[in-house]
């Protein structure tokens, strides 16, 4: 079963199961608690979210296992960097308790707008459009006290909602680890990508919508030890690494083509 991890126990009734992190098999399970609160079954929502992702060329989610490496300001160099060479680009930022793009970007102060098409992300340049929950935080310095569940809400929303127009590139700037956002950020654009949204929680490996993953660390062992694990994410989701730089400075994984 594609959606079983390499580390489950016997009789995983499977990430995408009503029951994963629920039945008496999850039980002692490492992944018991972010398969509870990961979204599951047929969701009336995928449709949305395959319209808006279906304007979107090349999805890039960038992953860390520590935080402090730079990771976020990768992304938004990244997004930068493509918005430079006349590419229509968004940086997506779901970190949602540490949201750092309104600040790499220039935008504090900043707000999102709501219209009857969705939510309008704020723009850097004409074709370099922003979105995070910290344009709709009142204070910055206020602290985003959330569970599992809330955060996947509002990251669903993001990607449901926000009017992102043509794109060519879409780079989501995840948190440090492996938890709830990136299972979330994972199957949601999965299911996007899949003839048949409703159907995809169950049919489709998890890595379909994203096109590549890139991965950001530091050279000290300490760095390298969680970035071992965020490349154990990505292949037991399906993003198959392809290399690594010297010293890990960032590697990259992309795609397994089936």
């Amino acid at each position: 079963m594609g959606d079983v991890p390499s580390d489950a126990p016997a009789h995983c009734p499977g990430t995408s199961s009503e029951e994963a992190g629920k039945a008496a098999e999850c039980q002692g399970c490492p992944n018991q608690s972010a398969c509870a609160s990961a979204p599951k079954g047929p969701d009336p929502d995928l449709a949305a979210i395959a319209e808006r992702m279906s304007s979107v060329k090349n999805k890039l989610l960038v992953l860390s296992g520590k935080g402090g490496v730079g990771k976020s300001t990768f992304a938004a160099q990244l997004a930068f960097a493509l918005a430079s060479q006349g590419k229509e680009v968004g940086l997506l930022d779901i970190d949602i308790c540490g949201p750092s793009a309104p600040k790499l970007t220039g935008l504090e102060g900043e707000e999102v707008h709501q219209s009857g098409s969705g939510w309008s992300p704020v723009y850097v340049e004409d074709n370099l459009a922003v979105m995070s929950i910290g344009f709709m935080l009142p204070n910055p310095d206020d602290a985003v006290i959330w569970r599992g569940p809330r955060k996947n809400a509002l990251i669903k929303q993001f990607l449901k909602d926000v009017v992102w127009g043509e794109l060519d590139y879409l780079v989501v700037d995840a948190p440090p680890g492996t938890s709830d956002e990136h299972i979330s950020i994972a199957q949601f654009l999965r299911a996007a990508a899949a003839p048949d949204a409703a159907a995809a929680a169950s049919s489709r490996n998890i890595a379909g919508g994203v096109d590549a993953a890139i991965i950001v660390t530091t050279p000290q062992e300490v760095s390298i030890i969680d970035v071992r694990k965020e490349i154990s994410f990505c292949r037991k989701v399906g993003l198959q690494v392809r290399h690594s730089l010297p010293l890990l400075k960032f590697s990259t994984c992309r795609q397994r083509m089936s």
